[in-house]
């Protein structure tokens, strides 16, 4: 019974830290979500959605730097984002 409890313990602990391993993956900005892009540093909703509208507009990013033709989006948020956003 003891193992038991401790095997449920185990798995709901598991799945409860399971999101904050995810957010040390970086995020794919040609692939991500409104609500996925918004968890980046310096994008909130209104930003990512613009990167949605505008990739689907122009086609995917080919680069970081790329970023800054959506309004709001500048070369200081493109650097902090070198380790949180890939292609």
């Amino acid at each position: 019974m003891k193992t038991l409890i401790h095997a449920a313990l185990f798995s709901l602990f598991s799945f409860t830290a399971l999101p904050v391993f995810a957010q040390d993956a970086p995020v794919n900005i040609n692939e991500a979500s409104v609500e996925t892009l918004a968890t980046l540093p310096g994008i909130g909703a209104v930003k990512a959605q613009a990167i949605v509208d505008d990739r689907e507009a122009n086609g995917d990013y080919a680069s970081l730097e790329d970023l800054t033709r959506v309004d709001g989006i500048g070369e200081t948020t493109v650097s902090n984002l070198s380790e949180k956003a890939t292609l």
